[in-house]
Formats: structure tokens, C-alpha cells, sequence
């Protein structure tokens, strides 16, 4: 976040949240705050991170992504 008025600065994370909160969220209530704190866990280091296509990555997950651009950086 930099200055008022800057709408690019909360668009990555206004993206991140409703995708959460559809995917995740949408119809379900947890018991307990573990329970809630695991299955955040669970949405962003196996399904967001290792699963899920994301467009602005060109069609690539962001373990992907990021492997990408390190054999690219490697090899330069």
C-alpha cells in the first residue's frame, strides 16, 4: 500500500482474499480457531501454491512460476 487513491495497490490481495473466501470459505464453519488455522494452511501451501493456475502467471501455479524463473536466471 502506498498513497490513497492507487487502486493497484490492494489488487493482488483483494484477488487473493475472494478466492479464499469462495474456495475456502464459502459454506463452512469451523469448531475451533486449530481448526480454522489448518485449513488455511492447508489452502495456501497445497491447493493456492502447488495446484491452482493462476492467469497472470501465464497458466502456471506459483511453485511453478517461481522454479521457471530460477532456470532462467540460472542459465543466463
Amino acid at each position: 500500500m502506498s498513497r490513497r487513491g492507487n487502486c493497484w495497490d490492494n489488487a493482488v490481495a483483494e484477488s487473493f482474499f475472494a478466492t479464499l473466501e469462495w474456495e475456502l470459505l464459502n459454506d463452512t464453519h469451523f469448531v475451533t480457531h486449530a481448526a480454522c488455522h489448518g485449513a488455511l494452511v492447508s489452502f495456501i501451501d497445497t491447493w493456492y501454491n502447488h495446484e491452482r493456475l493462476h492467469s497472470s502467471l501465464a497458466y502456471q501455479t506459483p511453485v511453478q512460476f517461481e522454479q521457471n524463473l530460477l532456470r532462467i536466471r540460472r542459465a543466463a
